[in-house]
């Protein structure tokens, strides 16, 4: 039994015996062929050293690479909210100026959804009757004009913006008075349109269009736009205007709900028929 177990493992331990041997004669040994053995072995150990070295410095350059991109998302994140805190704070100390530039009672409100994938888009508010809201409310901003109320419950209201095709505002262009209609004609979202203007004066780019006052809903002579473009088609004799709205509904976020209602008198009276 001793002797089969030594005919397995006689070879493997003379080897390891001579390799021990050897080993501890290189390292003892101070003959100029062994010293210049143990050289020639340092170097190369060195070498290999060498290269795993880098191997390590490699991948902990991968690792602080790594970590240097979650801190510099991670920074980029508070910029982008600390700018948008400041933007948001810049418009509602806008708001709270237009507060006390209006002539008419205010409400302030928060636009919570928006649908303007159609010609026929609408705002939802977080205000509704409780709070004041009618229906026919101009809703504004510190830019411009938003729209009007048209659908009200005790907690929410419905607003038609000017990306609406169905919304109308009597308006005039400044200084020269020259009043019409401005519709949303559904194609650019950054261009309305002013008709039914009679060329009795002078229309240009970059003056300003407000509201006319010829409506009870749109508080008179409150910004809508400026004026892009005009056009005169031959044979016509009104203007056809594109303008460019003062107020983007689509970033729209804080408003203001105008409190006044419409005369019930007047409204009863137009509404009668002529004989």
């Amino acid at each position: 039994m001793n002797l089969s177990l030594w005919d397995k493992l006689g070879d493997w331990l003379v080897l390891l015996a001579a390799f021990f041997l050897s080993g501890a004669l290189v390292v003892t040994r101070n003959e100029p062929a062994m010293l210049g053995f143990r050289t020639r072995a340092l170097e190369w150990s060195a070498a290999i050293e060498n290269r795993l070295a880098w191997i390590g410095d490699y991948v902990g350059a991968l690792e602080e690479n790594r970590r240097l991109r979650e801190d510099n998302i991670r920074l980029s994140s508070q910029v982008a909210r600390l700018r948008s805190h400041q933007i948001e704070n810049v418009r509602l100390r806008r708001l709270l100026t237009l507060r006390d530039t209006l002539r008419s009672d205010v409400i302030a409100a928060r636009v919570i959804s928006k649908n303007l994938t159609t010609h026929r888009g609408l705002l939802t508010l977080s205000v509704g009757a409780r709070d004041g809201i009618r229906k026919d409310m101009a809703v504004v901003d510190e830019r411009g004009l938003i729209g009007k109320t048209v659908l009200v419950s005790e907690r929410y209201s419905r607003v038609m913006p000017l990306l609406n095709t169905d919304l109308r505002i009597p308006a005039k262009v400044q200084p020269s008075g020259a009043s019409g209609i401005l519709r949303w004609q559904g194609d650019r979202r950054d261009r309305l349109i002013m008709e039914h203007v009679v060329k009795t004066e002078p229309v240009h780019s970059g003056q300003q269009v407000v509201a006319s006052g010829y409506s009870q809903v749109f508080p008179v002579d409150y910004v809508v736009g400026v004026v892009d473009s005009v056009l005169l088609r031959p044979g016509r004799i009104e203007f056809t205007i594109y303008v460019r709205p003062a107020a983007s509904v689509d970033d729209a976020e804080h408003v203001f709900v105008v409190a006044a209602l419409p005369d019930s008198e007047r409204t009863a009276l137009e509404q009668l028929p002529v004989q």
